[in-house]
């Protein structure tokens, strides 16, 4: 107990300078100003961790989990659902504990930590040294990357149930250069407000996508055959893997609120709640649509338009900015922390240095518009090693002697009595999703995206069109 006391003292002495450090600054911008800056600027709270970890978690994804329950039937996707959210809740808790750790040893030692983000492969690097750094970088950048990809895509995808004068592949150029402005958001300190406004709008979409699949009733002659095939099966799986891998931020959040101590089961807490956005949404529109939706991965494209539904669309675009943000941010200090810029108090500086990594994200979501199988296919392949096996096999390692165990910052929580059966949950984790979620999926994703790839081609002007009649010649052009 003393260690850990020890520790939770020198984290809170930091913290406190932080905090001390931040109202001096909007004590300079002075009155009534510095009070609204404050409210919708500069989060650090556990509410503000709470709206970041549950808008974040579910963006566009909530319109692909009807096409998933599609591939692996209702009982499936359900259990599936609830599997996955528990789980990514455990490792969540991991990454969170393991921050902790490196933090208050960091402390110990005097280090600080002014105008310095810590990120994820840090804390891997302070905890069990360089090797396990460069495995947590290409991890975590690559899956933020195609993170990005993914909100980019699903913005094209959905504007397109609005306006199609323009094909899918126009507005990614347009939803491109918009979301480059996240570079202007300095860090996840400024998020507070759109963490609220995010969560709103998948409240808002998620629950018009229940009652519309209900009020629309089942069409005719409606089939629920999944799950079909294994390669099928295997991919919605994984897609619901992905669902739940949205942690890759889990660092940057926590060192962005003012007592990240009480992160622990902020992460459980967020996935509880989305549940209530997932699993009646997914429900009612397979329902509703059953097999149809194996060829329409996103929702929107089988309801009928309507007002409700075009505010759903315009919602969900704006909340893929907020998560495009969301993903991009560590890419940003990343590359701050390469060039050297990382300490740079000027934010337009800090916009004009990160504007390069915007461009890989936008060529990429230009190359593969595969809305649906993309998910799948980044899920299997990083984030089943980013978010679920590395920090469970972390977490074994820090912990593997004796004195680590008894020196550790953190104490075992209340439901685990024993470090075995800790080891035990972890070993589970870490060879489950090794066989099924990068075994078994990494096959069945990467048939299913190779699939794309033979039927429309890379860089596809318009992926999953209905044939579009221009008034002109009425001819059908098949985008």
């Amino acid at each position: 107990m003393l260690p850990q006391k020890q520790g939770e003292e020198t984290m809170m002495s930091s913290l406190n300078e932080t905090v001390e450090r931040e109202e001096r600054e909007d004590e300079k911008v002075g009155g009534s100003h510095s009070s609204l800056r404050s409210i919708l600027w500069h989060g650090g709270s556990v509410y503000d961790a709470w709206f970041s970890c549950a808008s974040n978690q579910v963006a566009q994804v909530l319109l692909t989990l009807p096409y998933s329950f599609a591939q692996l039937g209702m009982l499936s996707g359900v259990i599936f659902q609830v599997f996955y959210g528990i789980m990514g809740s455990w490792t969540a808790y991991l990454i969170s504990i393991l921050y902790i750790e490196y933090r208050s040893r960091k402390e110990k030692e005097n280090v600080s930590f002014k105008n310095h983000v810590i990120q994820w492969f840090e804390v891997l690097e302070g905890l069990l040294g360089p090797y396990w750094k460069a495995i947590g970088l290409a991890f975590n950048c690559t899956f933020l990357l195609f993170g990005s990809v993914i909100q980019l895509i699903a913005c094209a995808s959905n504007i397109y149930y609005i306006n199609d004068h323009l094909d899918k592949r126009t507005w990614t150029y347009i939803f491109g250069a918009c979301c480059a402005t996240t570079v202007f958001i300095p860090s996840f300190h400024n998020y507070r407000i759109w963490s609220f406004l995010g969560l709103g709008m998948t409240t808002y979409t998620a629950w018009y996508l229940t009652i519309a699949a209900i009020v629309h009733g089942q069409v005719e002659n409606v089939t629920h055959t999944g799950p079909k095939k294994l390669v099928l099966y295997f991919t919605g799986a994984t897609n619901i893997l992905y669902t739940f891998g949205g942690h890759a931020v889990t660092v940057e959040i926590m060192h962005a609120m003012w007592k990240p101590q009480k992160f622990k089961y902020i992460y459980l807490y967020a996935t509880l709640f989305v549940f209530t956005l997932t699993l009646p949404s997914a429900i009612a529109v397979y329902w509703a649509f059953g097999d149809q939706l194996l060829d329409h991965s996103n929702a929107f494209s089988l309801l009928p338009r309507s007002g409700w539904r075009d505010t759903g669309v315009i919602l969900m675009l704006i909340h893929q900015f907020i998560t495009f943000g969301f993903a991009c941010t560590p890419l940003y200090f990343v590359w701050e922390k390469v060039i050297g810029m990382h300490d740079t108090k000027s934010i337009c500086l800090r916009a004009l240095a990160r504007l390069p990594v915007v461009i890989p994200i936008w060529f990429l979501a230009i190359i593969f518009p595969f809305f649906g199988p993309i998910n799948s296919a980044v899920g299997a392949l990083l984030v089943t090693f980013t978010v679920y096996i590395i920090p469970a096999s972390a977490h074994m390692l820090t912990y593997r002697s004796a004195s680590a165990r008894q020196n550790a910052a953190e104490k075992l929580p209340f439901f685990i009595p024993s470090w075995t059966l800790m080891y035990v949950i972890n070993a589970f984790v870490v060879v489950w999703v090794l066989v099924v979620g990068f075994g078994f999926g990494g096959w069945a994703s990467m048939a299913n995206f190779i699939k794309q790839v033979d039927t429309f081609g890379l860089f596809a002007k318009c992926y999953q069109c209905p044939p579009h009649k221009t008034p002109a010649s009425n001819q059908t052009l098949h985008h």
